[in-house]
């Protein structure tokens, strides 16, 4: 039986009986990544064509059902929400120092480099200039040391490749980028104390899609047939063959990474903001993820089809003016960011 792994995607063949004498749902650390690759056996059998359109495919785990069996079976998380948080905190304490913040970013050394790489970029003008992290928190300051903590850590998850979504080594960076930009400066104009949270929602609005994209990329036929009729998005699909969407997933996911309550709220409505009664920041973070993906950058299979809600548009006083500025920003933001990573 041939088993890829989600993260690294090197692929093994396991002979399936071996597989089967621990039972229907498998998990096992990938031998290469040590990422958790989760496999149901029950749909081992069962060919993607015998289900109808948007049926999910017999035998296979949908709903809270498959979505719990996910989250027992992300055991690892990735290392941002350890070192970000514990930076977060530091920013928040008026009494912490710039040796504080620069040895918690040090206690990572993968981390710490791409920090420095950043910090070099020619967006935040200091190009070549930085040559440590207590350097870079006495040239940058605090609050834009811990931007660059927050990018550096994202960075390292949101470059995988993710097949199910049709995005190639990078693109939900740079989508993430664009849409934290754009988060940015929407709650900059319209409530300047939400910037920061803004900036973070947006860069990890779609993680969802990192842990989902296994469970795409199995019942790519079911979705490549929703989709191709160019009416339903893919957001419409996960509902339908999965039982639910990667904003919900994400929803979790940032729950056990024990991020804020306010910006798992908003990522988690971060497609339908309307639907909650008032939520600036939801309404931030949907704006920007649908000016990034209007930007093209990062866009995968129907990026495209999907547009700014009219709430939305009223509520932060959106016009087709404003909108192509920020989509200049993002992208220009992009451009500039990613030469330092």
């Amino acid at each position: 039986m041939k088993i890829e792994c989600p993260k690294c995607r090197k692929g093994y063949e396991v002979p399936e009986e071996r597989l089967r004498s621990f039972g229907e749902n498998v998990s096992f650390p990938c031998p290469a990544c040590k990422t958790t690759i989760a496999v149901s056996l029950k749909a081992a059998h069962h060919k993607p064509e015998a289900a109808g359109v948007g049926q999910p495919l017999a035998g296979v785990l949908t709903g809270e059902a498959l979505k719990r069996m996910i989250m027992r079976t992300l055991k690892e998380l990735p290392p941002m929400p350890q070192v970000a948080q514990k930076a977060r905190q530091l920013t928040a304490d008026e009494n912490a120092s710039f040796t504080d913040l620069a040895r918690v970013i040090e206690t990572d050394q993968a981390i710490a480099a791409r920090v420095l790489k950043l910090a070099n970029s020619s967006y935040y003008g200091v190009a070549g200039t930085v040559t440590s992290i207590q350097h870079a928190s006495v040239v940058l300051g605090m609050k834009t040391l811990n931007e660059l903590l927050t990018l550096a850590c994202a960075s390292s998850m949101l470059s995988s490749q993710l097949k199910g979504y049709g995005l190639e080594s990078g693109d939900l960076w740079k989508h993430s980028l664009a849409a934290a930009e754009c988060a940015r400066c929407l709650a900059a104009r319209r409530n300047p104390d939400l910037t920061d949270d803004a900036f973070s929602a947006g860069l990890i609005h779609d993680c969802g899609k990192l842990i989902l994209d296994a469970y795409v990329l199995e019942r790519k036929e079911q979705f490549d047939r929703l989709v191709g009729d160019g009416q339903t998005t893919f957001l419409e699909a996960e509902k339908q063959i999965l039982g639910f969407d990667h904003a919900e997933l994400a929803a979790d996911v940032c729950e056990k990474w024990q991020i804020p309550k306010k910006l798992t709220i908003a990522i988690q409505y971060h497609h339908m903001p309307s639907s909650l009664e008032y939520n600036e920041l939801a309404y931030v973070v949907h704006a920007a993820d649908s000016i990034a993906l209007m930007s093209g950058i990062g866009s995968g299979i129907d990026g495209m089809m999907y547009r700014i809600d009219k709430k939305a548009m009223e509520f932060l006083e959106l016009d087709n003016e404003s909108v192509s500025m920020y989509m200049a920003q993002a992208v220009e933001y992009v451009e500039k960011t990613v030469s330092g990573v």
